[in-house]
């Protein structure tokens, strides 16, 4: 029998341990470590725990939630996400939906329905409770129509990429842009691959020229105005 490799990503410690014991004991599950989520070598210890499914709390980390699932899945593409939450915060929801979480399941429930999430998860299942999943599905579909309303050069990048190019054009370098969006410098690095490939060009000089010439500007700095903030493409609009 192969094991279900499940990481635990929570900051109460108290919980995880707790959890990790009870669910140790179920034989087709291996609990491979735990990890507070503003570890800041969080997504090496990912990579090399290799799980197949993350279990993480994102309410705790409230605004930097996208953040913190975006270096999830880019540390581990292939594990399954699954948000164990106390919290029922509609916008986390979809943006963990956005991130390609497969679950969504309450700290309220009991460990042996969890458990049964977790293999549905490993069937290809997926799991929302009803609260969460209209609005979800409702900000998924607007998700849908503003792609095919899009024709601009840029509108091929997702919101945290076009983060990282306005960051690009303000001349910030890989380490203030990772600090800036509190994100690793790995999911930088990943997010500048994908900016290149989608303009089709080659070096940081090349991004930020197109940029300029779609009309993108830099953020204004600190104290001139208005706080620097994520470019987002109308309300809800995804990472």
């Amino acid at each position: 029998m192969i094991r279900m490799r499940v990481l635990l990503v929570d900051d109460h410690l108290m919980l995880t341990e707790a959890l990790a014991a009870r669910l140790s004991a179920v034989p087709d599950l291996l609990v491979v470590g735990r990890c507070e989520p503003d570890d800041p070598g969080l997504a090496d210890t990912v990579r090399r725990m290799r799980p197949d499914v993350i279990t993480v709390e994102v309410e705790a980390v409230g605004v930097a939630a996208s953040a913190l699932l975006d270096t999830l899945v880019t540390a581990v593409p292939k594990a399954q996400l699954v948000v164990l939450t106390a919290g029922q915060d509609i916008e986390h929801a979809v943006q963990a939906a956005r991130a390609g979480a497969v679950a969504w399941v309450s700290k309220e429930c009991g460990v042996d329905e969890l458990v049964a999430v977790l293999r549905g998860v490993r069937k290809g299942h997926a799991w929302y409770p009803p609260a969460v999943l209209g609005p979800v599905l409702r900000e998924l579909r607007a998700d849908l129509r503003r792609a095919r309303d899009r024709s601009g050069p840029l509108d091929a990048l997702s919101n945290r990429e076009m983060d990282v190019l306005r960051l690009m054009v303000a001349g910030r370098g890989p380490a203030e842009i990772a600090a800036e969006l509190v994100i690793s410098a790995d999911t930088v690095r990943t997010h500048t691959r994908n900016v290149f490939g989608k303009l089709g060009v080659h070096s940081r000089l090349a991004a930020v020229s197109v940029a300029r010439a779609a009309g993108l500007r830099a953020p204004e700095p600190a104290g001139q105005g208005a706080a620097v903030l994520p470019f987002v493409r109308g309300r809800g609009s995804g990472e």
